[in-house]
């Protein structure tokens, strides 16, 4: 199995004042294509710095990331855009739908930014609408949907473009238990045929059991 995410002595400060505040010591991590990562951790453990790191939102201080074996730290915040809009797709707690597009627009906007051509781009929504158990539900907004509805919008959002990455920010903490399962198995499933490797950050021990890995962060370090 290749590895997607190599990460090598990360750290990273945040400044409160004159405090300089350590959210992430020396972390080492490495995934797999095709391989799903839970993270957990209280609260201030650094699992949102860590994702952020991950997924080029923002960049370490010290240590060595190399995605897919591209070297991003230090990379001028363009290429950092054009890279995270190419190879990472991101599923959140939230949902974060676009309220007046509807569900295949959503699903289809992330193949608008990459340039897809229009009918390519159509068939590869309706194709992914139909893995992740939505397609009837294409030309409606998100308010009129469920929360496990949204939430497989939002998965299907960030894997149409077949991303080498997905990042999942507590995915099923708005969802009731059978809703969770279903969700995180139709993550897992769509990693593992795509060949995506995936980082879930989460509270909930219903996710957990379905990843391949549980990794626990305290204090800025991983255990």
């Amino acid at each position: 199995m290749s590895t997607i995410v190599a990460m090598h002595g990360i750290a990273k400060h945040y400044r409160l004042g004159a405090h300089e505040v350590p959210a992430l010591r020396g972390i080492d991590l490495q995934l797999s294509r095709g391989e799903l990562v839970a993270l957990t951790g209280p609260s201030g453990s650094g699992k949102s710095t860590l994702l952020n790191l991950a997924g080029l939102i923002d960049d370490a201080d010290a240590g060595d990331y190399r995605l897919s074996g591209t070297a991003v730290r230090g990379l001028d915040e363009s290429v950092r855009t054009q890279l995270r809009r190419a190879a990472i797709g991101f599923v959140f707690q939230s949902f974060n739908l676009v309220p007046v597009m509807s569900v295949a627009e959503n699903v289809e906007y992330p193949l608008f930014l990459a340039g897809v051509p229009k009918r390519e781009a159509q068939a590869r929504v309706a194709e992914m609408l139909e893995r992740v158990g939505i397609a009837d539900r294409s030309r409606h907004r998100p308010d009129e949907l469920s929360g496990g509805q949204r939430q497989r919008v939002a998965i299907a959002r960030a894997l149409v473009k077949r991303p080498t990455l997905v990042i999942a920010d507590e995915p099923t903490a708005n969802l009731d238990s059978r809703t969770a399962g279903d969700v995180i198995e139709i993550v897992r499933e769509l990693c593992h045929q795509q060949g995506s490797a995936c980082l879930v950050a989460s509270h909930d021990e219903r996710l957990t059991v379905h990843c391949d890995r549980v990794l626990a962060l305290r204090d800025g370090v991983l255990q």
